[in-house]
């Protein structure tokens, strides 16, 4: 079972979703975008704990 997010999930009007095969993939994705395209966002381990916790399982 994989993993997916997106920033609405966040509560973003961004577009962007991703999906991976296992929960440390997404985040590495998902900060990845965080750098480049949410820049106001500080990068730290609350961040990354906050990212986790809105990921969904996918089938």
């Amino acid at each position: 079972m994989g993993k997916s997010i997106s920033c609405k999930d966040a509560g973003k009007t961004c577009g962007w979703s991703a999906t991976a095969e296992s929960e440390d993939e997404l985040l590495k994705i998902t900060l990845e975008h965080v750098k480049e395209h949410h820049k106001d966002l500080t990068i730290n381990s609350e961040l990354s704990k906050n990212i986790k916790s809105i990921m969904k399982n996918t089938k």
